[in-house]
């Protein structure tokens, strides 16, 4: 006999929690925590892993629409802005694209990713940190085939630390900044995709980001 509850077994705050932490559609939440036999932790993964999907065959789609996300930290010490593109006018108004354009604006302002994707990194940069973390473990003493592990873990921390889409999302951080946007790909049915950000910190010379924008005047409304 199956032990998968049917669908009116699944209580309606851990639908609402599901939604919660991951933002994605009541329906998908339910389906979700139906497949994972009401463990939220389960219903998650499989959240996850239909973003990652839905990602996969949108990734092609061009997305040209969006919003500029912005956000001031508490003080006016540090303020971000992010575009954040997607396919259609229409998702752009949206409340969850809205509110992950502010998540996203937010969690640049507090963590201060120097890139969107790991693809952006410099090969220069790359050969640099590689240099350095192959001279420390070598320093160990350890064999070649130990160091060369040990180089390919540090190198991964360098992307999970300095690329936007690796790193873990402040407020949640069993997910990455990239499952995360799967997961609003999944919700919204359409490609979006981090374009360019800029950050700005008092007393810097200029913002940092992967592909900032162009100097111009700042809006005068923000978020707190």
């Amino acid at each position: 006999m199956s032990t998968s509850k049917p669908v009116t077994e699944i209580p309606a705050k851990l639908v609402k929690e599901l939604r919660e932490r991951t933002n994605a559609g009541f329906s998908d939440c339910r389906a979700a925590l139906v497949e994972a036999n009401g463990d939220i932790e389960k219903a998650i993964d499989v959240l996850r892993k239909k973003g990652q999907a839905a990602a996969a065959k949108k990734a092609a789609r061009e997305a040209t629409e969006g919003l500029i996300g912005h956000y001031i930290h508490a003080g006016g010490k540090i303020g971000v802005i992010v575009e954040v593109n997607c396919e259609s006018d229409f998702v752009a108004r949206t409340e969850a694209f809205q509110r992950l354009c502010h998540d996203l604006a937010m969690h640049i302002a507090a963590v201060d990713p120097r890139y969107i994707r790991r693809e952006d990194v410099t090969p220069e940069m790359l050969e640099h940190e590689r240099e350095i973390y192959t001279a420390q473990a070598r320093s160990t003493g350890k064999p070649e085939q130990v160091i060369q592990k040990i180089v390919q873990g540090k190198m991964e921390k360098f992307y999970e630390e300095t690329c936007l889409y690796e790193q873990h999302y402040i407020k949640d951080e069993t997910q990455t900044i990239g499952e995360m946007i799967n997961a609003a790909i999944a919700n919204l049915g359409e490609n979006i995709t981090v374009r360019r950000f800029a950050r700005f910190k008092v007393g810097e010379s200029s913002g940092s980001g992967s592909a900032s924008f162009s100097p111009s005047p700042a809006p005068a409304d923000s978020e707190h």
